[in-house]
């Protein structure tokens, strides 16, 4: 090849990646043509910061009356590929996807096939009896008491987005071993992701299809939701994604995905643009019998034993802001953030998606909402406050090597089938587990905190450690029993 052929050569594919960039660059501003105003540049304006060719982003949608009034991807969808957000990129929605599992049962219920008060054990046959029947509806409504699994399989040592592999299978053994419940079913509120995996496996039980299959089937085609989905095959690619991410504390992002098969708790992937099509349908039903019993029982929130009502109804929070009744949820999953907020009785919706794991969507979802109804507030909008206990943690003290040494040993859980292993390290008790070492907090003899966690040790009538009992936050009284040499 002369240099002539080598120039004319060079000229074409210089021309080629030219006209590929500006073909991609122009398709995504053509995407995202939605009429622009004052207010929609303060939307603008909040999402400055990530609107940005090396920061991952999000993509915000602003319903009214049935039609997007403005929506916009901010910053890149993928970083490997400088992959622009548009209104009409995949990405998780985290616990948004509660609400979903909520309407297949739902369906299955208008359809006769299940019933709100069947007892689980009807359909996990080795579920433990308890201190009283776990229903359908405690779980839809986080009043059952069962343990949280992601704390379960964080205790197991395969944090969520570690990249340790558990099966829905796996999931379902370990919340059957589990000997107690955190209180009796119906007593208390208190968020629990494992009811919503349950569900999703009960969906597919009776209903004879995959769960993501039943969704499909019952849910997104018939909305025309055609780029959502339930991702249960961690190996499907999804055209146009976007992959999450965290900062890193270096500077930049890291990758920051799920590889698991297990949904219900979260687990579908959406697009603003589809995700109006759900939010109308809360206005003018057409899935199951298409009347409007069927979002009816969706909004039914759940009831305590004691004739409590609370905020929570299937997949879905009933509140307030502003003086205005509210319907939303957020979600997050790993390196994701999302939060979707309708306001029905002005027929006005905000969703937000992230691809970034510490974006505040919710925040921002609400300051949105200050911009567009703030002459229709009836009074001051405050956020919704998360209850937190505030209780004062006690003060360190410092043991002795001698007695550190009375709990050094190997500990046995049956109800998470592991061993951790207790150790003195310069003069510290170590908790080791898998490949990681961490260091306990004496409180008091016998009392030591791990992290949030606080584990108490139990002696026998000889006085000698013979295990300890866990508290970790939504999983309560886990017993640890010391295994003799």
């Amino acid at each position: 090849m002369d240099n002539k052929q080598k120039f004319f050569a060079c000229f074409v594919f210089c021309l080629s990646i030219a006209l590929i960039f500006g073909v991609t660059l122009q398709t995504a501003v053509a995407y995202q043509a939605y009429t622009h105003n004052a207010l929609t540049g303060k939307v603008d304006e909040m999402f400055k910061q990530w609107d940005k060719d090396d920061s991952p982003g999000a993509a915000v949608g602003v319903f009214k009356d049935g039609r997007i009034i403005y929506a916009r991807g901010y910053g890149i969808a993928n970083l490997e590929y400088a992959l622009p957000w548009t209104p009409q990129t995949p990405s998780r929605i985290g616990s948004i996807s509660k609400q979903f599992i909520a309407m297949c049962i739902a369906i299955l219920a208008e359809q006769g096939k299940l019933s709100l008060d069947d007892n689980i054990r009807k359909y996990i046959p080795d579920w433990p009896k308890y201190n009283g029947p776990v229903m359908l509806k405690h779980l839809l409504h986080h009043t059952s008491g069962v343990r949280e699994y992601l704390t379960l399989v964080e205790l197991m040592g395969k944090p969520e987005g570690s990249g340790y592999i558990y099966t829905p299978k796996e999931l379902v053994r370990t919340l059957s071993r589990q000997k107690e419940l955190n209180f009796k079913p119906g007593d208390k509120n208190s968020y629990s992701n494992s009811g919503y995996f349950l569900l999703s496996e009960i969906v597919s039980q009776v209903s004879g299809l995959k769960t993501s299959a039943f969704a499909k089937k019952y849910i997104f085609d018939p909305l025309g939701m055609n780029n959502t989905h339930f991702h249960d095959d961690p190996n499907m690619i999804v055209k146009n994604r976007a992959y999450g991410y965290s900062p890193k504390k270096e500077g930049g992002y890291r990758l920051d995905i799920l590889r698991l098969k297990v949904i219900g708790d979260l687990g579908v992937f959406t697009t603003v643009e589809d995700f109006l099509k759900w939010d109308q349908n809360f206005y003018d039903n057409t899935l199951g019998d298409g009347t409007q019993d069927l979002i009816n029982m969706m909004l039914t929130r759940g009831k305590l034993n004691n004739g409590e009502v609370i905020p929570y109804a299937f997949g879905l929070n009933i509140s307030h802001y502003g003086g205005l009744k509210t319907i939303s949820h957020g979600g997050s999953a790993v390196g994701y953030q999302a939060q979707y907020m309708q306001f029905p009785e002005q027929r006005f919706s905000i969703v937000v998606l992230s691809n970034l794991s510490n974006f505040s969507t919710g925040r921002i979802a609400r300051k949105i909402a200050d911009l567009y109804l703030a002459n229709q507030f009836t009074e001051s909008p405050t956020p919704r406050q998360r209850e937190r206990p505030r209780g004062e943690r006690p003060k360190p003290v410092k043991l002795s090597s001698s007695q550190l040494q009375t709990y050094v040993g190997n500990y046995y859980s049956d109800e998470l089938d592991i061993t951790y292993t207790l150790d003195v390290e310069n003069n510290n008790l170590v908790l080791k587990l898998r490949e990681t070492s961490s260091f306990l907090t004496a409180y008091s003899t016998d009392n030591f905190g791990w992290g949030r966690r606080g584990l108490e040790f139990t002696r026998d009538r000889e006085k000698r450690i013979n295990g300890f009992i866990m508290q970790a936050g939504r999983v309560k009284n886990l017993k640890f029993q010391k295994i003799r040499e």
